[in-house]
C-alpha cells in the first residue's frame, strides 16, 4: 500500500505517519527528516537545502525529487511506503506519477489532515527538538520534565529556526499557494480524502485508517 499524508506545517502528519507505519509495516518517508538529516551532515544537497529552509521556502524540486525516488526504491519499501511532506508542488506529484509508473506502482490513497490556521500556529511555535538525539517535545502538549533538557538524553532542546513566530507564517503561505492545490489535483483522481486534524491522535489514526482502508477496498 502506498499512501500520501498532505497537511499544512504542524497538521500532525509526522504523528500520524508514525501510527500507520507501525500498523501496516510500511515505512515513513519524510522529506523534512531527510533534509535535516542532510543539513546536520554538512552534505552538498544539505548546504543547498539549508539556504531555502530558513528562509521558510520550499527546497527546490530537483533536490527532493531525487532524494524521495532513490529512497522509494530500497528494499524495506519494496510492499509499501507513507510519504510524509511529499508531494510539496504539482511540479514534484507529476515527477513522482511518473516515477511510479515507470516501477510499475501507483499511489493507493491520499490523506489530507486539515487544521485552521490559528492551531497551526499554536502547535508550531510551541515545538523544542533535542540538539543530540532529535527528541521533539512541545511546550504546551508534550513538555520535558526539566526546562530545556531532553527527557532522553539530557541535552539541549531548542526551537528550530523554522518554527519560529516569523517563519511559521512563511511556512503557511508557501503551503497554501504551492500545496494546497494538490488536494484538487488528487480529487480529480479520486484519491483524496479530508481527515479533520483536531482532536485526540488515536480518535485522528481511526478516521485515517477508516478511509485508507475505503478507498483500497474500492
Amino acid at each position: 500500500m502506498n499512501l500520501i499524508l498532505l497537511g499544512a506545517p504542524g497538521a500532525g502528519k509526522g504523528t500520524q505517519g508514525k501510527s500507520l507505519s507501525e500498523k501496516y509495516r510500511i515505512p515513513q518517508i519524510s522529506t523534512g527528516d531527510i533534509l535535516r538529516a542532510n543539513v546536520r551532515s554538512k552534505t552538498q544537497l544539505g548546504q543547498k537545502a539549508k539556504e531555502y529552509m530558513d528562509k521558510g521556502a520550499l527546497v527546490p524540486n530537483e533536490i527532493v525529487v531525487h532524494m524521495v525516488v532513490g529512497r522509494i526504491q530500497e528494499e524495506d519499501a519494496r510492499n509499501g511506503f507513507i510519504l510524509d511532506g511529499f508531494p510539496r508542488t504539482i511540479a514534484q506529484a507529476e515527477a513522482l506519477d511518473a516515477t511510479l509508473k515507470s516501477m510499475n506502482k501507483k499511489i493507493d490513497a491520499v490523506i489530507g489532515i486539515e487544521v485552521d490556521r490559528k492551531e497551526l500556529t499554536r502547535r508550531l511555535s510551541g515545538r523544542r527538538v533535542c540538539r543530540k538525539c532529535g527528541a521533539s517535545y512541545h511546550v504546551i502538549f508534550n513538555p520535558p520534565v526539566n526546562i530545556g533538557m531532553c527527557n532522553a538524553c539530557g541535552s539541549e532542546i531548542y526551537q528550530r529556526d523554522d518554527d519560529k513566530e516569523e517563519t511559521i507564517e512563511a511556512r503557511l503561505k508557501v503551503y497554501e499557494d504551492e500545496t494546497l492545490p494538490l488536494a484538487e489535483y488528487y480529487s480529480s483522481k479520486g484519491l483524496y480524502r479530508a481527515i479533520d486534524g483536531k482532536g485526540p491522535v488515536d480518535q485522528i489514526t481511526e478516521s485515517i485508517v477508516g478511509a485508507i482502508e475505503g478507498s483500497h477496498n474500492s
